[in-house]
């Protein structure tokens, strides 16, 4: 999403500069990553939530090599060639590298057996659909959005789901106590079993391979047809190391995206900037801009970090949450509650500003909180109203 964003600005900011090629390692054009969840809901199909497909990489005049074989392989910087595995090669004047990240996998004796995937890819929604037409026990690791949105969705299509997660908290990134509860709650009521503060142990097959039981560090068992893994993710930069690129926790970049190679560029989870790595949209997309404003020559823009808001994408549960949403002693904290409406709002002020806030059931303000803390906006005048939202104040 992030490398194909940065095509997109580059063809309207210089339709003309480049001679474009691309390549993808999955077999079509590129695809809104975000809208898995959906796929898995039944709320969207594939052909729903495809950006680019492959008529307008012809239309913009785009080379497009998709697939497998075409993934790119090595990188020889000297003469300026990318390698892909089938033997595809192909020169450059600048290159940009957006490969992504690669899902954690749990590092437990059996985590190799059929029936043991992530939630990345089309391949992974496509074996989630097909396992809930014939088999009834899934477990998803991991309570944070991802899991909970991959929990939600295999309940949606018929199954019964616990989510192992090593936490006391649900989203414990993005949500405090009170806010996690109730959503926890919730989940519930749709049919989603929690294992909370739990730790995996093994997993076991049978006798042809294929996972059967899900085994916790208390000594207690799950049957288990399908596990999810969505225990996070880390940068894919294996390609970036091999080519000699200096890489940290992911490959650096300075604030134009540049890697230390002038001649390559990089954006997305596959990046580090400032010591930040990336998992949300919002910062991907922002890294777009500002490369394609630098590839093609009108380069003043800089990439700035800023504070990215959280969303749950479950259909009928609203949060949201921006910022330090925990504070320390320094803070002070305005909270509201209306238990009957589900509604919980927080908001952390330290200095007469807003750094954090955390939204569940009615997130209508969010917009506007996150815009008063990233402007950093003295809220001294409207502090009285500010918790009841914006039309109050």
């Amino acid at each position: 999403m992030a490398g194909m964003r940065t095509v997109e600005e580059l063809l309207s900011a210089a339709p003309e500069k480049y001679v474009i090629t691309v390549f993808g390692a999955e077999p079509y054009g590129n695809y809104n990553r975000i809208m898995l969840s959906s796929v898995l809901c039944g709320d969207k199909t594939i052909e729903d939530i495809v950006i680019n497909n492959r008529q307008w990489y012809l239309d913009n005049g785009i080379t497009l090599h998709a697939g497998e074989d075409k993934t790119v392989v090595s990188i020889d910087r000297k003469k300026k060639l990318v390698y892909a595995r089938d033997g595809t090669v192909a020169g450059y004047d600048r290159l940009l590298i957006a490969t992504g990240s690669k899902a954690v996998i749990a590092d437990v004796p059996g985590n190799n057996l059929q029936g043991v995937i992530s939630f990345r890819d089309i391949i992974d929604v496509n074996t989630m659909l097909t396992y809930s037409c014939s088999h009834k026990k899934a477990v998803v690791l991991g309570g944070g959005l991802l899991g909970l949105e991959a929990a939600n969705g295999l309940v949606s299509r018929g199954m019964e789901v616990t989510v192992i997660h090593n936490n006391e908290v649900l989203l414990n990134r993005q949500m405090d106590k009170h806010a996690a509860k109730l959503l926890q709650d919730e989940l519930e009521r749709r049919g989603i079993n929690f294992r909370m503060a739990a730790k995996l142990k093994q997993l076991l097959g049978d006798e042809q391979g294929h996972l059967k039981t899900v085994c916790l560090d208390d000594g207690s068992d799950l049957e288990c047809d399908l596990l999810v893994m969505a225990i996070g993710v880390r940068p894919n930069m294996s390609l970036a190391q091999q080519a000699g690129i200096y890489c940290e926790r992911g490959l650096v970049v300075n604030d134009t995206l540049q890697s230390y190679d002038p001649s390559i560029y990089a954006v997305g989870e596959c990046i580090q900037h400032r010591g930040d790595t990336f998992g949300l949209v919002a910062p991907l997309f922002e890294q777009a801009k500002v490369c394609a404003n630098h590839l093609s020559a009108h380069g003043a823009a800089e990439y700035i970090s800023l504070p990215t808001a959280t969303k749950l994408k479950v259909t009928g549960i609203n949060l949201f949450s921006v910022g330090d949403f925990q504070g320390d002693s320094s803070c002070e904290t305005i909270c509201f509650t209306d238990p009957a409406l589900g509604i919980y709002k927080k908001l952390v002020i330290k200095a007469n500003k807003l750094i954090g806030a955390v939204l569940y059931g009615d997130t209508a303000d969010g917009n506007w909180y996150q815009q008063l803390l990233e402007g950093q906006e003295n809220i001294m005048a409207i502090r009285e109203g500010l918790v009841f939202g914006r039309a109050y104040v």
